[in-house]
This record gives structure tokens, C-alpha cells and sequence, in this order.
């Protein structure tokens, strides 16, 4: 999760690559953040930084505010399934660590099997790296970054103004005719839009640097544990050229010692409790409730944000990428907006958008978590013994196709939900 959070050290500023049809608006003043932006956006996580590239890729003039310096740790597992892939920009390089031919999976440790596919299912790559490059794709369209930034708000003027406030926590106040908030589910942004959810859950990780050994056995398979809490599971992602094992566990908010336990027996049953991890971190995942708001005015929500994840596997990289990207080129459109009432249509069209893909997909997705809380063992037997189900898991991190599409056109996965859920 990306968000605007603490200060630290001094601001930075890259120059636009060319200026923007608004430039003469722009001070030459000390003040980097003064002028009128067409678009700015708040927090430059993968949600972000696509929706500054998405913008500016169009020659806005857009500024993108983050309180780090790139590269960052970002607590995530870091896989790279198939929407991610096609949703990044053109010509982007993806820093991957491994690539993925393999999951093991298990139930509680036990009844563990090992299914292969002959293409690979999904990549790996370190957040750093991987936000970075992010970061810059959307520099090289354009976007102005500014990092070390503390956003403490946002104010409208009431009717039809034309442009939005952004304002600092030094006291700076930033004009935009349109802002992207992109600053986490925790963030600034998403509370003034009124984003609300209904589900919340604890990642636990670790990463665990490992000998060469170790790597050889893990490289290219994935280690999947479908845990004793509602819920849960646990996963092995190896990170083979930074020479680590990227281990962690979610599940329900609500019992953090019961998910410290299952991280850390998960950890021993898979015979890594002897080597000493570089990184401990937790963090929260939060999906939004279905009548959640995407805007109001000329503010729109995108990514962790507005609460965009998917609920049963709490992947949250593609939904990032997807709804950061439609949000760029829908404030460009709010941006150009003569009017409230414009501004009320193109901010309707953007939240349809959303619904209407990867609202679609979450909805899918709360079906499949309902049921496999009460039946984890029926998705344990079908992706290991099932070759239509194992399949199906393969070609969902592919990108091939995705739950919604699988409940809707193959009637044993409907039934198997079904069962799963009584």
C-alpha cells in the first residue's frame, strides 16, 4: 500500500520531459508545487504512479506526490500475475526475481502436492524495484514527482469551482483541476471521499535471506498453505536473484497473536525456523463495501485507496495497476470538465468503469473467500486432484481468465462454491 504519509528529508522535483499545454501557469518561483496542475496525484505506489502515467501520457501538466524517496520496502508478496503483466506501460521491463512453472500446495501443512504447468503462471519481483520503475515510466510520460510530501487534505468549493486544493502539512496549498488519491486504504484521500469496507485483514511477511541450496529447491514453484484460521493461507514466494524467501501469512483482522502463530509454525513446518529474517512486516488489507464511493467532485479514488483488491486472495498489485490507470485518463476528462454537472457525468462513468470490470471480479471473489471459510479442504481436494480446477487456477494467473468468468460459465465451479458455502 502506497500513502503520503511523514516527511522525510528534502523535497525532490524532476522536470516534465516536455511542458504541459497549461506551462505559463506554472510559478518560477522556490515553491515546485505552485501553479495550477491539470491533475495531481497522491501517492505514487503502483496505483499512482499509473494513473500519473495514464494522465500525463496524454501532455497534461500532473504532479505526483509521495512522502518516500524511491526505492522503498513495500510489504507485499510480489507476484506478478497475468493482468498485472498487460496492464503495465508499453515498453516497461519487468524486474523479476523468479518466474513461475510450479505451486506446491497443502492443507495445514499436510496433504501437500506439487502441480506444474509447462508455461509459466506468474512472476516475482521485489516491490522496490518494481515501484521504481513504476515511478519513472511515469516521469518519462511527463509526470512531475515530488517526494517527501505530507498531504493533510483536500478542499472543494462548493458549486461549480473549477479546481481542487491539495493541501500540505508545512501549510503549502496545491491547485489541480482534477486529483488522483492513490495514498493507501489508510490514506488522506480515500477518508474525504467517504470510502468505506467490509472486509479487513492482517499480512504478516518475512523475508529470509537463504543459501544457495535452499534457493535452488525453490526456485521456480510456489509454496501455497490453506491455514487452520478462517480464511487464511500462507505462501513461499522465492526471490531468487536477491538470494530470499519472501514467507508470509493473512487472515482476518481481529486476532493478530493467532496470525503471529500461524506465521511462525508455518515458517518451522517448512524447515526455515534456523535462518534469520532481514524483514519483519504486517500490514492491513482492506476491500471496499459494494456501495462504497469512487469521487466526489472533482476527487476520484483509485487502487488500495478506494479499497480495490481482490478478497480471497487479497491480490492487490493488478487491481492497482487496472483502476490506477483509469483513473489518470478519467481526471484528465474531469480536468477538461465544464461544470459540475460534467464533472458529475465523467466521475459516474469512471466509478462504472470500475463496477463494471473489477467490481465484477470482487464480487466473484467474496463468493469464493465465503466459501472457502467454510471449506477450505473442498478447494484443497478439487486444485490438487481436479485437472479442470487446477487449470482454471493456472489460467487465472495467467490472465487468461478470471473467477467471475469461471463461476459464470462452468457450472461445477458454481456447485463447488455452493457446497463449499453450507
Amino acid at each position: 500500500m502506497t500513502d503520503s504519509g511523514s516527511s522525510h528529508g528534502q523535497d525532490r522535483i524532476d522536470p516534465p520531459a516536455a511542458p504541459g499545454p497549461d506551462a505559463d501557469e506554472v510559478s518560477d518561483g522556490p515553491d515546485p508545487l505552485a501553479g495550477v496542475w491539470d491533475v495531481v496525484v497522491v501517492g505514487a505506489g503502483p496505483a499512482g504512479s499509473s494513473a500519473a502515467y495514464g494522465a500525463a501520457r496524454q501532455g497534461r501538466r500532473v504532479l505526483l506526490l509521495d512522502k518516500a524517496e524511491h526505492p522503498r520496502y513495500k510489504t507485499c508478496g510480489g507476484g506478478i500475475i497475468g493482468p498485472s503483466r498487460d496492464s503495465l506501460p508499453e515498453d516497461f521491463k519487468l524486474p523479476l526475481q523468479d518466474r513461475v512453472y510450479a505451486v506446491t500446495f497443502a492443507l495445514g501443512g499436510r496433504f501437500t502436492r506439487t502441480r506444474r504447468s509447462k508455461r509459466m503462471l506468474f512472476g516475482l519481483v521485489n516491490r522496490d524495484e518494481f515501484d521504481l520503475r513504476l515511478v519513472q515510466s511515469a516521469e518519462q510520460a511527463g509526470a512531475v514527482l515530488v517526494t517527501g510530501v505530507t498531504v493533510a487534505g483536500v478542499e472543494q468549493p462548493a458549486g461549480a469551482g473549477r479546481t481542487v486544493t491539495v493541501t500540505t502539512s508545512d501549510g503549502r496549498r496545491i491547485e489541480a483541476r482534477a486529483v488522483v488519491g492513490a495514498d493507501g486504504s489508510a490514506g488522506r484521500i480515500g477518508r474525504y471521499v467517504g470510502v468505506t469496507f467490509d472486509q479487513i485483514d492482517l499480512g504478516l511477511e518475512a523475508e529470509i535471506p537463504v543459501p544457495e541450496s535452499v534457493l535452488r529447491y525453490w526456485q521456480g514453484r510456489i509454496h501455497l498453505d490453506w491455514g487452520p484460521l478462517p480464511g487464511s493461507y500462507g505462501w513461499v514466494f522465492p526471490k531468487t536473484e536477491s538470494g530470499s524467501l519472501t514467507v508470509g501469512v493473512i487472515s482476518a483482522r481481529g486476532d493478530g497473536e493467532a496470525t503471529k502463530g500461524y506465521l511462525a509454525d508455518y515458517i518451522r513446518q517448512l524447515g526455515l525456523s534456523g535462518f534469520t529474517p532481514s524483514i519483519e512486516s504486517g500490514h492491513l488489507t482492506r476491500c471496499r463495501a459494494e456501495d462504497s464511493p469512487l469521487s466526489r467532485g472533482r476527487v476520484l479514488v483509485a487502487g488500495d485507496a478506494a479499497g480495490l483488491l481482490e478478497p480471497w486472495t487479497r491480490e492487490g498489485i493488478s487491481y492497482a495497476l487496472r483502476s490506477g490507470r483509469l483513473a489518470g485518463e478519467w481526471a484528465v476528462k474531469i480536468a477538461e470538465a465544464d461544470g459540475s454537472a460534467d464533472v458529475r457525468r465523467q466521475a459516474l462513468n469512471y466509478a462504472f468503469a470500475i463496477k463494471a470490470g473489477l467490481g465484477v471480479e470482487m464480487r466473484a471473489g467474496k463468493v469464493m473467500l465465503g466459501a472457502f471459510e467454510r471449506r477450505p479442504h473442498l478447494f484443497h481436494a478439487a486444485v490438487c486432484l481436479v485437472g479442470p480446477a487446477w487449470r482454471a487456477f493456472a489460467r487465472t494467473t495467467q490472465g487468461h481468465t478470471t473467477f467471475a468468468q469461471i463461476m459464470r460459465d462452468y457450472r461445477a465451479a458454481r456447485r463447488l462454491a455452493s457446497i463449499a458455502s453450507r
